[in-house]
């Protein structure tokens, strides 16, 4: 699960990092969730991870685009 602040940007920079890096993830079993007040928004994916390498530069290509806040 990806949790960030609610943006215009959020899901679409969310997705071009999970194409990045794994590629062919579940579309159809994604969810995206905005919170209560609608100030944030989470979004879960499903992927097959190929090891820790790729786990983490995930984790940190997600951090880095400014819009994450936890990766879950």
């Amino acid at each position: 699960m990806v949790l960030g602040r609610r943006a215009e940007i959020f899901e679409a920079r969310v997705l071009a990092v999970f194409n990045r890096h794994a590629p062919g993830y579940d579309r159809e079993g994604m969810t995206i969730r905005d919170s209560r007040k609608g100030t944030f928004a989470s979004i879960t994916i499903v992927i097959t991870a190929t090891g820790p390498e790729q786990l983490k530069a995930l984790h940190e290509d997600l951090l880095a685009t400014g819009l994450v806040q936890m990766v879950l």
